[in-house]
């Protein structure tokens, strides 16, 4: 992994600030680390530094949201465990919008074939010099 292009993801540090988060890269990884460093420290920022991960299928990419949403299901059950002992204080929320936003969803469209998406790598690449492989 540590060979993969890296992106950093900057966004806003608390709940008062709200903008589109800018994703920055790709980048050689101990770059990005340092440009993650340099703009936390000048400005309020949230910095996400990690490889640009090539799926080149849709099954991949299902099996890393599966283990993203694991994870946070996982956090979910720690702060419920820690709500036990000092007390839950979660956000509420709209029913009404979330049932709005279920009512627009939009059917998936078919993904692109892996053919499609190991040469979209390829252009890429070859716009950004010294990826070639």
């Amino acid at each position: 992994m540590l060979d993969l292009p890296w992106i950093i993801t900057f966004g806003p540090l608390g709940g008062a600030d709200e903008w589109e988060p800018v994703v920055c890269g790709p980048y050689e990884r101990a770059p990005a680390l340092a440009l993650a460093e340099v703009m936390v420290a000048e400005e309020a920022l949230m910095a996400v530094v990690e490889p640009l991960l090539p799926a080149v299928s849709a099954e991949q990419i299902r099996g890393e949201i599966a283990a993203a949403q694991a994870a946070a299901e996982d956090e979910a059950a720690a702060q419920a465990d820690s709500a036990e002992l000092y007390g839950n204080f979660d956000d509420t929320f709209d029913e009404e919008l979330v049932e709005g936003e279920r009512d627009r969803a939009v059917q998936a469209a078919m993904p692109p074939s892996e053919a499609a998406i190991r040469a979209g790598f390829a252009r890429i690449a070859a716009r950004l010099p010294g990826l070639e492989r």
